[in-house]
């Protein structure tokens, strides 16, 4: 009877196993090999230049100046600056085709330092330009194009911090009244050095975003200049090696992949010779859609339909030694103590929790990015659009849903703070922070006069009267993706209190339970396993009765 029994149940499993994948087929139709391999999808290219800088005349000349340096350069790449002029690293604007807004680091509002306007000569010291300190810069300059800043590779040049992107030509005093020194870059020597970007001139930039190393995104810190193979498998320093172009490829000047533009799936398959589109910046550009080997376990690649590779791949950010910010209050800024000296609190690691010209700071390290539906689209809260100050705003709102065959479960940070807006024009405050003059906050520590000076230049007219509105800000997370053993298990979702547990619209098996579904589950196993048993024993009886005949 046994026999009989186990012989039904195994029926069972092979016929469900089978309709399984009969539906799995029907669902894979352009799908890409699913091997996996990233070395035989994707080859470095040779990074050796044929051309030795150190020995063009041109370049013997004692710069005193970028400018001058960019003019050098054009002699040759006289193509290059109009390629630049023509990207969002250079224009600081976006437009986006979903949404039809328009937007860009010169245009949006976010809840670090909020905005670049009025701010100008602090926040270009990450332009890849020279010179853009007000409003009117000229855009269409090409010896305004800072060259060096993508391609030295002696790890001396710096732009100064207040100097809209131009390195100090002089000895300058940084931080101010500290005492030490910063020295001028030797020009000559960086432009004889130049060659193709590393990670350490992406990272210049995108690693301090935010106003210091890992505060803004999360997965880019400096951390990621060398990293281990556990923080980054890709851009291991001594496996793989990946660039930053690698994957963000960059033809005429123009980087593949923004967070302005984050694809959730990618449908062209594996970018190969031939193709007329040889950008990446995806993951399924390398990998394909159908990335893990059948024998590893055969409802892997069923995940990638509703989950991006990085939601596993990437189990937790900010891991690499560095913390980054995740709550920003600017409503406690200005804080003197009793002899009147600013207010500086720093954690045991030295990070500040409270700045006096900031105010309150949470830190964190190794965080579990939370998730979200995201079909690409990403709409944002602009400036001079009204706020609903009664609860938190949604400074960008990520689009998607289960439904949707183009939204994917996605990881993000989640940035939370606290930050000034017109409250009664109920529009988002734009605080001049930066400069010298009696507006700036930095200096007078006035929000009516620091919101009025930057509202002003951006065409809006103050209320007078300011407040603090808590904000949230989504990041999409897409870099530490660490390797296959150092993935989320099967349990960190299929489990009570699993990773997805607040996302909605979709069922778990192992996290979500209906107390009525388990019923009706138990009933149809012990119905099952009664008519197994059953006829089981109706058999035994016949042959039993045949056998006394």
């Amino acid at each position: 009877m046994l026999r009989y029994c186990v012989g039904l149940m195994v029926c069972l499993v092979v016929s469900a196993s089978a309709f399984a994948k009969a539906e799995d087929a029907s669902a894979t139709e352009a799908e890409q090999p699913a091997t996996g391999q990233l070395e035989e999808n994707v080859k470095e290219l040779p990074t050796t230049s044929t051309a030795d800088h150190s020995q063009f005349k041109e370049l013997q000349v004692d710069f005193k100046t970028g400018p001058e340096v960019t003019k050098a350069c054009l002699g040759c790449h006289n193509a290059a600056a109009k390629q630049l002029h023509k990207t969002t690293h250079w224009t600081w604007a976006y437009d986006n085709d979903l949404t039809g807004q328009k937007l860009g680091k010169k245009k949006v509002i976010n809840n670090f330092c909020v905005a670049t306007a009025s701010n100008w000569a602090r926040c270009t010291s990450c332009h890849i330009g020279y010179g853009w300190k007000d409003p009117s810069f000229d855009l269409t300059s090409e010896a305004n194009v800072d060259c060096l800043v993508c391609h030295e590779t002696t790890g001396t040049y710096k732009k100064f911090p207040t100097d809209a992107g131009h390195p100090n030509y002089k000895p300058k005093q940084w931080p101010p009244k500290k005492g030490k020194v910063r020295q001028p870059p030797d020009l000559k020597t960086i432009a004889q050095s130049v060659g193709s970007p590393t990670r350490a001139n992406c990272g210049a930039c995108h690693f301090y975003g935010g106003g210091g190393d890992g505060v803004k995104h999360g997965h880019l810190d400096s951390s990621m200049t060398n990293p281990s193979k556990e923080l980054d498998v890709h851009m291991d320093a001594t496996g793989l090696n990946f660039s930053c172009q690698t994957c963000h490829t960059a033809g005429g000047h123009e980087i593949a992949g923004s967070h302005y533009a984050t694809k959730p799936s990618d449908d062209r398959g594996i970018v190969i010779p031939g193709q007329p589109d040889q950008t990446r910046g995806t993951c399924e550009s390398c990998h394909g859609s159908s990335p893990h080997p059948e024998e590893a376990n055969p409802h892997l690649n069923d995940h990638t339909k509703k989950l991006a590779c990085v939601t596993c791949h990437v189990p937790e950010f900010a891991r690499g030694g560095r913390k980054t910010k995740t709550w920003w209050d600017w409503s406690t800024a200005g804080k003197k103590d009793e002899k009147g000296k600013p207010v500086v609190i720093k954690d045991e690691q030295g990070y500040d929790t409270y700045h006096f010209k900031k105010g309150d700071f949470v830190w964190e390290s190794n965080v579990v990015p939370e998730y979200r539906w995201f079909d690409g689209e990403i709409e944002y809260t602009l400036l001079g659009d009204k706020v609903d100050d009664s609860g938190v705003v949604q400074i960008n709102k990520i689009k998607g849903s289960y439904d949707d065959p183009k939204s994917r479960i996605w990881p993000f940070k989640v940035m939370r703070g606290r930050q000034p807006y017109d409250a009664a024009n109920k529009i988002f405050g734009v605080p001049h922070l930066f400069g010298k003059d009696d507006e700036a906050y930095w200096k007078s520590f006035d929000w009516d006069k620091a919101l009025a000076a930057g509202l002003r230049e951006r065409g809006y007219e103050y209320s007078g009267q300011h407040g603090f509105v808590e904000t949230e800000f989504y990041w999409p997370i897409t870099h530490m993706v660490a390797p296959a053993e150092n993935s989320l298990s099967c349990e960190s979702c299929h489990s009570q209190n699993g990773r997805l547990q607040n996302l909605a619209g979709v069922y778990i098996p192992g996290q979500n339970r209906y107390p009525w579904l388990d019923l009706l589950g138990a009933l149809l196993l012990i119905g099952t396993l009664g008519a197994v048993i059953v006829h089981g024993f109706g058999r035994y009886i016949a042959s039993r009765t045949r056998g006394g005949q």
